[in-house]
């Protein structure tokens, strides 16, 4: 029976195993789609208590599939603290603190069930690739990590030599100053804080200059491991088994 469930439950390749991924995928779309509609003013009555009964179902069928995959895994605490199993409980357990606290407060909770749009990854094969892709360029995103954190200070410093005598309030001091170094940096932008001397306005130049390199880096790194990932996915299929 447990070797049974195991197939459906963790074999997407076998027929009842696609049925059982495509049900848990559109259950939490329209899970998804039900949180949003919960959220629009002028629901009816009808409409709220609707709702309340599509996601009491929700998380039912949610808390079984959680306990299912406890009881058919190998190695049941590894997945209750892997990334799956953490995102499968944060999907259901704001439901049953609710239901255990009637605390005001505990509304925040609520926010957890945007969590659910998660479950999808475990269904994505290019995940797969993309957790390759990260192991080979760990070191190098840690590197770039560092670099960007290095260069997020000095323009903080930079920018808070030239306009803290100018505008006191805002560039108050380098941390203070580090909300415009890093909208700049990742050249988004706001516009909520910017420079007004002529100092800081050639200073902010080149810290654009060097943010559009900051940003390109990433993009090319993925692209690459993703690229050889790829590959090494291909060569695993060609292997014989």
């Amino acid at each position: 029976m447990k070797e049974k469930l195991r197939n459906i439950i963790e074999d997407n390749k076998s027929k009842k195993g696609k049925i059982f991924d495509y049900f848990i995928q559109i259950l939490i779309l329209l899970s998804l789609i039900a949180f949003t509609i919960e959220t629009f003013p002028d629901n009816s009555k009808n409409t709220i208590e609707t709702l309340k009964t599509f996601e009491l179902l929700c998380v039912l069928i949610f808390s079984v599939e959680y306990l299912l995959r406890i009881y058919v895994s190998k190695k049941p605490f590894r997945y209750i603290f892997s990334f799956y199993g953490i995102i499968d409980f944060l999907a259901i357990f704001p439901f049953y603190l609710k239901g255990a606290y009637d605390l005001r407060a505990l509304r925040v909770f609520r926010i957890f069930r945007i969590f659910r749009a998660l479950k999808l990854i475990r269904y994505n094969k290019a995940l797969n690739r993309f957790h390759i892709a990260a192991k080979i360029v760990k070191e190098e995103i840690v590197l770039f990590l560092i670099v960007t954190s290095i260069f997020i200070f000095l323009a903080s410093a930079g920018i808070y030599f030239f306009e803290n005598e100018a505008q006191p309030e805002i560039f108050t001091s380098v941390l203070h100053s580090g909300w415009w170094a890093v909208v700049t940096l990742t050249t988004v932008g706001y516009g909520d804080v910017y420079p007004i001397t002529v100092g800081g306005k050639i200073f902010t130049f080149f810290i654009l200059l060097i943010g559009v390199g900051i940003v390109t880096i990433p993009a090319g790194l993925v692209a690459s491991a993703l690229s050889k990932a790829r590959e090494i996915e291909e060569e695993n299929i060609k292997k014989p088994n």
